[in-house]
């Protein structure tokens, strides 16, 4: 028999509201406060043995970073290649925008074409280590198919309840993936609802956003590679485009976790928060100086992603931008569309609308002064523009 390679993992789960610890080795989801839940790792441990210097020729993804994740085995690595994703030095659009220097982080060459990749590895990877047999989650499209494939490549039934303006092509994506699909009309919390019945009345495992630990580990190695592929710098400012909100609380934490291990000095980035006109409530309550968001009535826009009207992680994502000194903005539809164009022509990149959203925020954050002609920015386009096709803007 083959012998089973342990890694170290998680050491315990800890509550982000209250601070309480809780059992990393059990199926979980919300903490007893009914908040999410963070893994944290023995980083002592690690320093010394764990450094950049030591992921030179590993592979290339983001299981490079196997010893701040949380699962165990490696046989229980559901991996497709996601993350790795390349850094592309955006000259001309530095150029336009009148700033030093601007970098893509282009996570539309994930698996299934977007940033969920990598949190959906993670989850359905410590599902099955955990011993889950039916995975399901509301999604605004890009999550669905992201947990129909992995869930398909570890042998897990998957369901998906994601609203009927999905774009077509990711609705045939999750289809051909094998995940049972149901279609709703209405948002992704109404979808939400579904989900939660299914959990209460046949034992499916929710992976909805942040609602259980472990989405938010994958999205974090954004951070790790950063920083890894600017040489172990950070820059001024990430402007990131914010749904959920995972990849940004991701991102902090690792941050975090990268200066414990004496990666990273103390300085952070700016973060920017960017929502869409139609659906700003991280806006509304950043503006407000609120210590939560809330929901956002009407929510209209075509960066689907972007289409969240509330968020179980609001208030992390507030802690985020204030701790930073970043700074939370809305963008309009026609503006997104307007800057995928130019991001293509600039750079030979297809961003979706969310990524077109993040380079349509900077003009807006220089006319503020906040960020500066001097500045190195990192903007993230989080899918392909192919997952759109067909979509016009809203607003």
């Amino acid at each position: 028999m083959r012998e089973v390679q342990k890694l170290a993992g998680a050491t315990h789960l800890e509550c982000t509201a209250t601070g309480e610890i809780e059992e990393s080795e059990r199926l979980v989801g919300l903490s007893q406060a009914g908040k999410p839940l963070f893994a944290r790792y023995d980083l002592k441990a690690l320093e010394g043995r764990f450094t950049l210097e030591s992921l030179a020729g590993r592979r290339a993804d983001l299981w490079r970073y196997e010893e701040v994740l949380p699962v165990r085995q490696r046989e229980a690595q559901v991996a497709l290649g996601e993350g790795w994703t390349p850094l592309l030095d955006a000259t001309r659009t530095a150029e336009r925008f009148g700033v030093r220097r601007v970098w893509v982080k282009d996570e539309g060459q994930n698996p299934t074409g977007s940033f969920k990749a990598r949190g959906l590895s993670l989850a359905v990877s410590r599902a099955l280590e955990l011993g889950a047999t039916e995975l399901a989650l509301p999604s605004a499209g890009n999550a669905g198919s992201a947990a129909a494939a992995y869930g398909a490549a570890a042998g897990l039934n998957v369901h998906v309840v994601v609203p009927t303006d999905t774009p077509a092509p990711i609705l045939e994506e999750i289809r051909a993936l094998g995940a049972d699909l149901q279609l709703l009309d209405g948002l992704i919390t109404d979808c939400g609802v579904v989900v939660r019945k299914g959990v209460e009345e046949k034992g499916w495992f929710d992976l909805s956003t942040l609602k259980e630990p472990y989405r938010v580990e994958g999205k974090k190695t954004m951070g790790y590679e950063l920083v890894e592929q600017l040489g172990g710098r950070l820059p001024d400012a990430i402007v990131y485009p914010t749904g959920g909100g995972t990849g940004l609380i991701g991102m902090w934490k690792a941050f975090d976790e990268m200066e414990h291990l004496g990666w990273i000095g103390s300085d952070r980035p700016k973060m920017y928060s960017v929502q869409a006109t139609g659906c700003a409530p991280i806006v509304r309550a950043w503006e407000a100086d609120a210590g939560h968001a809330t929901k956002w009535e009407g929510a209209e826009t075509y960066a689907s992603g972007l289409k969240v009207p509330a968020a179980i992680g609001d208030y992390l994502m507030l802690d985020v931008l204030r701790a930073s000194g970043g700074a939370a903005v809305a963008v309009q539809d026609h503006e997104m569309a307007r800057w995928v164009q130019y991001l293509g022509a600039d750079l030979g990149v297809f961003a979706a609308p969310e990524g077109g959203a993040t380079a349509a925020a900077v003009p807006v954050l220089i006319e503020r002064g906040m960020i500066s002609p001097e500045d190195e920015v990192v903007l993230f386009n989080t899918g392909s523009g192919l997952k759109y096709v067909g979509m016009l803007p809203t607003q």
